[in-house]
């Protein structure tokens, strides 16, 4: 099957020009679009002024997407994220107005600083694409993403996220301390540029390089090898491996992450370079060894070649 490449090269122009934005962090910018290629959700762990916010807000311009930023604050309630019912007297009918969630990317700053009930307000959002309210269902708007920012849990005021919500996300990652070089550049342009950001996509061409992206192939040989990658993370001792909804997430991040190389088919190195941000958040571990050198572990010790009956 032949995948057309000719978006390569607007591929790459975006991503030149959020890196020009967000100085430092190519690979995690490259990472936060192949999620969004893959139509999947991503969640932003970092202590607070690393720029998660500014990624999430730079994605949407370049894009061209309608955006809502919820503040997730202790006392918020559900309808202030899914939206509310309202009584008309003239028509004595009620009528839904829409909250925050009915927009193409919604932010969802500080998801763990909401309470536990606040936090399931988005899941039936984030896995079935619609809301419902007083038993009448809403679709929501396409293509639909959530970026949820979190603060480390050491911090006060800050929820665990259940293993179910945090299934819901396809990739976690870390913005991390800028490079010296590039927070001088920060410190002389008093912070982010954010003027004349171009908008260079806009929702069908997203929509369109997600269908693209999901016909890239993936051969035997490289399905074998994600087979025994899933399989290696469940025969850990003392943890709890990667789901079905997990396998499925890393395959569909790594024809994304394909698709953005202008490959038609998967290699063994797309699944290697989306494993990490992929697994790492659904790897329950129990030991005093972090996720991403634990995630790095598991790929070091499942070779690509062997046969899956081995």
């Amino acid at each position: 099957m032949s995948i057309p490449v000719v978006n390569h090269a607007e591929i790459a122009n975006i991503l030149n020009t959020c890196n020009q934005i967000l100085l430092n962090k190519e690979t995690q910018v490259h990472l936060a679009l192949c999620c969004m290629i893959a139509g999947g959700h991503l969640l932003l762990e970092d202590l607070p002024g690393m720029g998660k916010t500014s990624l999430a807000k730079m994605l949407t311009q370049v894009l061209g997407l309608r955006f809502s930023r919820i503040q997730m604050t202790s006392d918020m309630m559900p309808s202030d994220i899914i939206g509310v019912s309202i009584y008309r007297q003239d028509s004595y009918s009620f009528e839904f107005k829409p909250g925050p969630v009915f927009n193409h990317l919604v932010l969802a700053d500080e998801l763990n600083r909401a309470s536990p009930k606040c936090q399931s307000a988005l899941l039936e959002a984030m896995e079935e694409q619609q809301v419902s309210v007083e038993g009448v269902t809403y679709k929501l708007e396409q293509p639909f993403f959530v970026i949820a920012t979190q603060n480390p849990f050491e911090q006060q005021g800050t929820n665990t996220l259940p293993e179910s919500q945090l299934d819901r996300f396809m990739m976690r990652i870390s913005l991390g301390y800028p490079a010296p070089e590039a927070e001088r550049t920060i410190l002389q342009n008093q912070g982010m540029q954010w003027s004349n950001i171009p908008t260079l996509a806009n929702k069908e061409t997203l929509q369109q390089w997600q269908q693209q992206a999901s016909k890239v192939t993936c051969n035997h040989v490289v399905m074998d090898y994600l087979q025994r990658l899933v399989a290696h993370t469940r025969a850990q001792p003392n943890n709890y491996g990667l789901s079905p909804r997990g396998a499925l997430s890393l395959l569909k991040a790594a024809q994304a992450h394909a698709f953005m190389a202008g490959q038609n088919y998967v290699a063994p190195e797309n699944i290697q370079a989306v494993f990490t941000a992929v697994a790492e958040h659904r790897l329950a571990l129990k030991n005093t060894v972090s996720s991403p050198r634990f995630s790095n572990k598991l790929m070091q010790e499942v070779p690509v070649t062997t046969p899956l009956n081995t």
